[in-house]
């Protein structure tokens, strides 16, 4: 089935782009025209690594970070993604369901808000909303409208998800070998083809996971709790606070932020405000009498030398050393 004869193809160069980076902040900066945050969840030195083929109708792409991070923001307007995640230390959350087996991620024009492990991979195609629409109609193809503004946990048929798979591993490993091979134009076409026709092999069988009404109602809980952790930037709340906000007992909240996002609700918070302190550090580089010691307790860390300690433990650095590379920058 050739899809190039369904739109015009512009003859346009592939674009690579490859970057790494040693900052969770700066790893985002790399996404290209991505709209997304990263928070760095777990402890210790982050390492992360972006790899994208621009072709003319479809991106490829490969991402690598060493920490578990929370990723929030868009793909973009108007986006169609799919994501297969491919190596990690444990699940991936989005939504309050695990990815497993045929399972993978997708979305079109949607909110990504998602937790990943440790040593994580994601690989996968993002395209136009638009051309997948389109393509849908020219080969009468009903979409699965359930991904459709939101981030979703997809099963779909075991066979073109493995053909996807094996497609996205034979792009790698021409990236790494021999990447002037997208050079070529006739080339280019027949990868872009080759993608689209697995992805709208897959999309008819697509169905999203039902999580269950008890998963849906953890999830509830925990993006309750989430939104008054994330709306207090001004005041801290405690634990109690939250606790008492959303009906949750501290054991009960600590049950559902394990299921949904697999950590404590202490522990999220305080990685939360952490990496609020590292960024109001960065933007604070320029200012000669920025006073760390004033970040830390504005987002809630009362204790000066334990916030030190857990801020080293978090980032693999002093908060001092934070401020004296932006201000080196600034």
């Amino acid at each position: 089935m050739a899809l190039s004869a369904t739109l015009p193809i512009q003859d346009s160069a592939a674009c690579l782009l490859q970057a790494s980076s040693s900052d969770v902040d700066e790893h985002c900066a790399s996404l290209g025209r991505w709209h997304l945050s990263y928070d760095q969840i777990s402890a210790g030195a982050f390492q992360g690594s972006f790899t994208q083929l621009s072709l003319p109708r479809v991106e490829v792409f490969r991402e690598i970070t060493s920490q578990q991070v929370r990723q929030y923001g868009q793909l973009g307007a108007d986006s169609f993604g799919i994501g297969l995640p491919w190596d990690g230390d444990g699940e991936v959350n989005c939504n309050g369901a695990s990815v497993a087996g045929a399972q993978v991620i997708a979305c079109i024009d949607a909110e990504v808000d998602m937790c990943t492990p440790k040593a994580f991979e994601l690989r996968g195609v993002v395209a136009s909303a638009a051309l997948i629409e389109e393509l849908a109609a020219c080969l009468d193809i009903a979409l699965p409208r359930s991904v459709w503004h939101q981030l979703r946990v997809i099963e779909m048929a075991e066979a073109p998800v493995a053909r996807l798979r094996a497609l996205l591993a034979a792009i790698h490993e021409t990236i790494t070998t021999a990447p002037a091979q997208f050079d070529d134009p006739a080339a280019r076409q027949v990868l872009e083809d080759a993608l689209l026709v697995e992805i709208m092999d897959m999309l008819p069988t697509a169905r999203p996971t039902d999580p269950g009404r008890s998963a849906a109602a953890r999830r509830r809980t925990v993006d309750r709790a989430r939104a008054l952790m994330h709306g207090s930037a001004d005041r801290s709340l405690s634990l109690l606070e939250v606790c008492k906000a959303v009906g949750a007992s501290p054991r009960k909240l600590g049950y559902c932020f394990q299921e949904v996002l697999g950590t404590s609700p202490m522990h999220y918070w305080r990685a939360m405000r952490l990496n609020r302190v590292r960024r109001d550090l960065k933007r604070a580089g320029g200012a000669a009498e920025t006073s760390i010691y004033d970040i830390a307790v504005q987002h809630g860390f009362w204790h000066f030398s334990q916030f030190s300690l857990d801020y080293k433990r978090h980032f693999s650095e002093k908060p001092s050393e934070t401020l004296r590379r932006a201000r080196l920058a600034a």
